[in-house]
């Protein structure tokens, strides 16, 4: 029998899933040969457990992902210039942790939003806290707050994030006031936490696309400064991925599955 009131004091204390261990070795015969010290080691790893996976949770639920996606799931086999080497050194998360950043580029459908989103899952899953946008949302986002007086606010939002990944960026050239929010924002973030960029514009276009000269140095060299390239290659896997009802990144996994 366990007690009732040593639960109720538990679940008071918002020790739930410490609470629902110790029921359920008290119901169980399988726990009685175990020592006090592992009984308690047991419950203890339980109300951690359940910790982390709500901070998880919560973690990714925040980070907004476009795609659930994951680092296990990244196709190398796809020619598309891809090293399992540079991605799976990119998961260690090392480069958050050193506040640098991260550019992907590549012509539409090569999976640059699919290994943005891995790499922010796996930020995520690091206890980093990490957030998914795409520019056109940021800028929108960025001129909504200059209007209704939260500017400042929202900027100190978004350097609070260790990792903020900005997909489509510069799919158009930008206005005035777009370059000169953007660099507030990057300006910001840099060398204090890392940013992942994600476009179909090669860098070398990035000045002509961001316009004024001076601004356009100044975000480049943020952005640019000690990051890690990625240059995916190849023509659009998107067709055939969408024809078959899956997300581009799971192509290969059903083809080694056949």
């Amino acid at each position: 029998m366990f007690d009732q009131a040593t639960i109720d004091k538990m679940t008071t204390m918002r020790l739930s899933a410490m609470a629902d261990a110790f029921r359920e070795q008290a119901e169980s015969a399988q726990y009685r040969d175990l020592t006090f010290e592992e009984r308690f080691g047991l419950l203890v790893d339980a109300e951690w457990t359940s910790r982390q996976q709500r901070k998880l949770s919560r973690r990714l639920k925040s980070a907004q992902l476009r795609y659930p996606a994951s680092i296990e799931d990244v196709d190398f086999q796809a020619p598309r210039g891809l090293s399992k080497q540079a991605v799976l050194s990119l998961a260690s998360c090392n480069w958050i942790e050193a506040k640098q950043n991260v550019v992907v580029t590549g012509a539409t459908g090569t999976g640059k939003t699919f290994l943005a989103c891995a790499l922010v899952e796996k930020a995520c899953r690091t206890d980093f806290s990490a957030h998914y946008v795409r520019a056109p949302r940021l800028i929108h986002d960025l001129l909504v707050a200059r209007a209704d007086g939260s500017y400042t606010r929202f900027l100190n939002k978004l350097v609070r994030i260790d990792l903020l990944a900005i997909d489509d960026w510069l799919l158009t050239p930008l206005k005035d006031t777009e370059r000169r929010d953007l660099l507030e924002v990057i300006e910001d973030r840099s060398e204090r936490c890392s940013t992942l960029i994600a476009t179909q514009l090669p860098v070398s276009a990035w000045h002509a696309a961001i316009g004024e000269p001076t601004l356009a140095d100044g975000i480049c060299d943020r952005l640019l400064h000690r990051a890690h390239r990625i240059g995916l290659k190849g023509g659009s896997r998107r067709k055939p991925a969408e024809e078959a009802g899956r997300p581009i990144e799971e192509e290969g996994e059903a083809k080694k599955k056949r």
